[in-house]
């Protein structure tokens, strides 16, 4: 939300009243909160203390190297709901230089204000170094005459050449600086500015982020009224933020996924391929077996197999009742998947429509949102007389949890979670009071966990894992998202990427897209490309809306293409795995942007067309129909793994180059060491007895690579040791001894190990 007219005018409607000297301060006993009093205008007299309004400005640490802002103007009562935050209530390190200023730390952070009749400011500084300042009139209250409304802003300056990310998942430019965001989920596909997934938290190049804990929306206006700062607005009297520092990109990510929560680590199995019903198409128990039994003879393996929204009825949408008229035992049905090696997965929302067998006992037991006059909050959007699952009360989310558990019991293994968005503001009651504005965003968190801990019970804690839609801070904690309806366009699936490296920006560790698009036919071409950019994302998952996404459909190349890639991934699946273990534990993504990887490379900064899978894959995927790829190399050695050509890159360089359809950019980083398995038919399969061991274009020195099981234990490490042409490899934490593969150059030397540590020459 703008509030300015240019530099020097106020738009007409509203007032601004920003701090403006330090009146009084505190600092508590235990120092876990510093208080400043700042009224509007100077008070320096007694006079000047009436008629005056004031800003109280509390200052935490939460955790180390995190800084809570408060700002208040009329000190309310607290509303529902709240993120959850990790809060060990840190004691803050204060250095106070009477009537001059005073510094606040937590860690390696620190804020310095200033005393005195200085104008008020707050200046934050990592490792001493400046990273960014509020400064004296950008912050405080704002008054909207015309409607009758209070916000709250703030506004953090941003320096030359400093870039802003995150937001959540968004489809716009991936550098966000120049855009307005509103942090309000909605249900609007992905071509537009609006989004599914909204995240009141950004990070900068410049080694920090800025999350603020206000559920409600958030209006951002990045480098847009004012091009020098990142402002930031919720409707109400008081706003609070955290300031988080590095210095790395990563290291950002690993202490905001601290203080919101780190993501759950999802079962090995589910990373392999996922195949799905689509949406309307028709599809009974002879179309699903048919259409598994398929993927078994083209030799495509197949991992998960996904119901949607007709397994159950039309206009019963949620009634966790399969059409028996489909699928008459559904059990038994689900039984022959499993019999195949592969997972279920059905479809469901948190909506009950009004011909739903479940709708009468939801409203008469108060399991739904309700209007002021206690009937059911409902609409005829999506479904005829939809309601909303009221998940502030226990009992409902006990209610909810039953039916899936039911399912669970039956054998299906997972859900996914779809909808979410639109949740009603106006006229909408819940039962625990909470606030509907707070709710809004909010609400999606409840739905995922809700679901996710259902999973967790029946299942397991290694074994929980949802295929979700919609998001809020907080919600990594429940993987995995997909990216939404996208169009099979070229330049949607561009987009798709964009959306999945900004959520992934925003504290996100797992992320899926549609292969092939969501909505209309997609051509053979673009199924192709997005194929292989679907299988070298962390998830992987063919689904469209009027037409089966399978690839036979595409033709004769197409099968070919979905086999290499399938394959290839699965192959990866010891490494793939121990980085989804380093996303679980440290909170940083599986895919990362360039600049996270590359924090000091200015070229890559800005680039939302690749990314890097874990640490030492690079994947550019190709956006067009004329086989081009046009990507960027940060400096060093890296190898194309598809086609073993090799680059050797000293300062960063572009390449535009022609790939067919079973290759694309997809390159090993200098010192790699991947343990594959060519032969694995299934994503969870015993990865220390991986046949294959290939190391990247080795330099001097010892490098590693973790090992883990299939169940995320670290067990281990593969080491390698060169000097000069002098190569040991020790495989000894693992069960078998791979054939391993050095490539230098252009060149591959093959080697068989006959003992777990073996010296070869090169």
């Amino acid at each position: 939300m703008k509030f300015t007219n240019g530099l020097w005018l106020i738009r007409d409607n509203f007032s601004i009243n920003s701090p403006a000297q330090v009146y009084d301060y505190d600092i508590s006993s235990d120092h876990q909160k510093a208080s400043l009093f700042v009224p509007y205008h100077p008070a320096d007299q007694r006079d000047q203390t009436t008629d005056i309004g004031a800003t109280t400005i509390e200052f935490t640490a939460p955790q180390k190297n995190i800084l809570g802002v408060k700002l208040t103007h009329f000190d309310q009562l607290p509303k529902k709901p709240n993120f959850h935050i990790n809060d060990q209530h840190l004691p803050l390190d204060a250095d106070i230089v009477k009537d001059d200023h005073f510094t606040l730390k937590s860690g390696d952070l620190a804020v310095t204000v200033p005393l005195g009749k200085q104008p008020f400011k707050m200046s934050f500084t990592g490792d001493g170094k400046p990273l960014t300042a509020s400064e004296p009139g950008m912050q405080g209250e704002i008054t909207d005459k015309e409607n009758q409304k209070h916000y709250m802003r703030e506004a953090l300056d941003l320096d030359v050449g400093e870039n802003v990310y995150g937001l959540g998942e968004r489809f716009t430019h991936f550098v966000k600086n120049g855009q307005s965001v509103d942090i309000v989920n909605k249900d609007a596909g992905t071509g537009s500015e609006q989004t599914y997934k909204n995240i009141p938290f950004y990070i900068t190049n410049r080694g920090y982020g800025v999350f603020i804990d206000e559920p409600e929306t958030v209006s951002f206006e990045v480098a847009s009224e004012y091009n020098d700062k990142v402002q930031f607005s919720v409707e109400g009297e008081s706003i609070q933020y955290y300031i988080i520092y590095g210095p790395t990109p990563k290291d950002v990510i690993v202490n905001y996924t601290t203080l919101t929560g780190k993501p759950a680590l999802p079962p090995s199995w589910s990373f392999g391929l996922w195949l799905t019903t689509s949406f309307t198409t028709d599809y009974s128990e002879k179309t699903v077996l048919n259409i598994i039994d398929k993927m078994k003879e083209n030799d495509v393996p197949l991992d998960v197999f996904h119901f949607d929204c007709f397994w159950m009825k039309g206009f019963e949408w949620t009634s966790f009742e399969w059409d028996k008229d489909m699928f008459p035992d559904p059990e038994g049905l689900i039984k022959k998947i499993h019999d195949r090696g592969i997972k279920v997965c059905v479809w469901l929302n948190p909506y009950i429509g009004q011909k739903s067998r479940l709708f009468k006992e939801a409203r008469d037991k108060g399991y739904l949102i309700k209007r002021p006059d206690g009937n059911p909050w409902q609409w005829d959007r999506w479904q005829a007389g939809n309601a909303f699952v009221d998940f502030t009360n226990p009992d409902a989310v006990k209610w909810y949890q039953g039916y899936l558990k039911d399912l669970l019991h039956m054998g299906v293994d997972c859900f996914k979670t779809d909808f979410g968005e639109r949740i009603p503001v106006k006229d909408a009651v819940y039962y625990n009071g909470a606030d509907p504005k707070r709710m809004h965003n909010y609400y999606t968190f409840l739905y995922n966990q809700t679901v996710f801990n259902a999973i967790k019970e029946v299942k397991g804690e290694g074994e929980a894992v949802v295929f979700a839609r919609s998001a809020a801070a907080g919600s990594q904690q429940f993987p995995v998202n997909w990216g939404g309806d996208s169009d099979s366009r070229y330049t949607s699936m561009a987009a798709s990427l964009r959306g999945g490296l900004s959520f992934m920006s925003s504290g996100f560790g797992f992320w899926s897209h549609d292969i092939g698009g969501f909505n209309d036919h997609c051509p053979t071409d673009l199924y192709k490309r997005w194929t292989q950019f679907g299988l070298l994302s962390t998830h992987s998952r063919y689904h469209g809306s009027s037409e089966y996404r399978v690839p036979w459909h595409y033709g004769e190349e197409a099968v070919q293409v979905s086999r290499k890639f399938v394959k290839n991934k699965l192959s990866l699946m010891p490494y793939l795995y121990e980085q989804a273990v380093e996303t679980h534990e440290n909170g940083y993504p599986m895919m990362r942007p360039m600049f996270m990887e590359f924090p000091g490379d200015e070229t890559a900064a800005p680039l939302g067309s690749q990314y890097m899978l874990g640490s030492q894959l690079l994947v550019a995927p190709i956006f067009n129909d004329r086989s081009e790829a046009n990507y960027y190399l940060p400096a060093g050695k890296w190898t194309n793994i598809l086609t073993n050509k090799a680059y050797d890159v000293a300062t960063g360089q572009w390449f535009k180059e022609k790939y067919d359809y079973m290759t694309l950019p997809l390159l090993a980083r200098q010192n790699a060491i991947l343990l594959e398995n060519p032969q694995a038919e299934h994503a969870k399969y015993d990865y220390l007895s991986a046949p294959e061991l290939h190391i990247y274009q080795p330099t001097d020195g010892k490098h590693t690579q973790p090992l883990v099981d299939n169940e995320g234990k670290h067990c281990g490490e593969i080491s390698v040791v060169v000097e000069g042409n002098k190569l040991t490899v020790d495989t000894s934490a693992m069960k078998s001894q791979p054939t391993f593969f050095v490539h230098i150059n252009n060149e591959v030397q093959k080697f068989s190990l006959t003992k777990p540590t073996q010296t070869v020459q090169l």
